[in-house]
């Protein structure tokens, strides 16, 4: 953070400043004004959470992306079947058991099995033939949704929320006052709030194993000199298989959260290959705080942009990924090769 702030006074003072306003407006009291020019502060608020837990989704499906696409240099284009199919067999599992937590387990093991699949047959077959893997992947999820389509049909489906997260939680946040002048605090659904928490609780797990833990020093040895590795008697195979089905079953179990408070749709499966192809880019390839920080900065342009600008909001994102790509192409937190 310090080498930041030094190479980067300017820029390091207007993203505080952001921040602050950022921070000032979400927990102070608004007034009489404030509401008058940007609506109702309740409204403001759900827009905001609801941009963070939908950050935190695309977290959860960009962070194996990143570490497919950005560790591995593996092009895999059917990252996004991986999120509808783990949210398709989710459903089932919830369904058939009644257990919402039991779904989880189950699915990440049987997606992180597709991904091992996945590694070994197509991707250890075309390693550093960046344009062969983008066509095959390509072709893969093209398979895997007529697949899906045939098997599930055309309708949406959504999993239902456990007893125990249903309902809203009482956050220490004021939204507002009532009629008598009572002070009013936002009131959030809890399994959003559970989402959210998980979210970070795996994203810095992910970032200790990577930055702190033997493994990492392996894959990121693998990534930056294969053979060397593989020449000290690691199998560098075994270590890369074993990341590839992590981020397949963390692709999964995103698709269980986005079915449990969104909905698993035909189509869906593209939109999230997009949303972590865009969150990669803009917290820097192979980062998992850039991937946390990118997802967080899509998920809130998105919700502001339907809440303030609804007509532009989808164009938030992209101004957003031609902003980086200008000034700085390998991403917010991606290291410069």
């Amino acid at each position: 953070m310090q080498a930041v702030l030094r190479r980067h006074p300017v820029w390091s003072i207007v993203v505080l400043l952001v921040l602050a306003v950022f921070l000032w407006l979400v927990l102070t009291p608004w007034t009489p004004g404030m509401e008058a020019v940007m609506g109702r502060k309740r409204v403001f608020l759900n827009a905001v959470f609801g941009g963070i837990t939908l950050g935190a989704l695309y977290f959860l499906v960009a962070a194996g992306f990143t570490l497919i696409f950005g560790l591995m240099r593996n092009v895999n284009l059917a990252h996004g079947s991986l999120y509808l199919l783990g949210g398709y067999l989710g459903f089932e599992i919830s369904e058939r058991t009644g257990s919402w937590l039991l779904a989880f387990p189950a699915v990440f093991v049987i997606v992180a099995v597709l991904g091992m699949i996945l590694q070994n047959q197509v991707f250890r077959r075309m390693e550093g033939e960046e344009l062969r893997q983008t066509m095959v992947t390509i072709g893969l999820s093209v398979v895997l949704a007529d697949l899906m389509l045939w098997y599930w049909g055309g309708q949406s489906y959504t999993i239902q929320t456990p007893d125990w997260l249903s309902g809203p939680v009482e956050l220490p946040i004021v939204a507002g006052t009532n009629r008598a002048g009572e002070t009013v605090y936002l009131r959030y659904p809890q399994v959003r709030i559970a989402i959210l928490i998980a979210a970070i609780a795996i994203g810095v797990l992910m970032w200790l194993i990577l930055n702190k833990s033997r493994l990492g020093m392996l894959i990121r040895a693998g990534v930056d000199d294969r053979d060397i590795l593989a020449a000290s008697g690691v199998r560098i195979q075994w270590v890369f298989l074993a990341v590839f089905a992590f981020g397949a079953g963390l692709a999964g179990m995103g698709g269980i959260i986005g079915g449990t408070f969104l909905s698993l749709t035909p189509g869906e499966d593209t939109r999230f290959l997009l949303a972590s192809l865009v969150v990669v880019i803009v917290g820097g390839m192979g980062s998992i705080p850039g991937a946390a920080i990118g997802a967080v900065l899509i998920g809130l342009s998105e919700q502001l942009g339907l809440v303030y600008a609804p007509t532009y909001s989808v164009v938030f994102t992209f101004l957003i990924l031609a902003a980086v790509l200008a000034f700085r192409p390998q991403g917010l937190m991606g290291r410069t090769r």
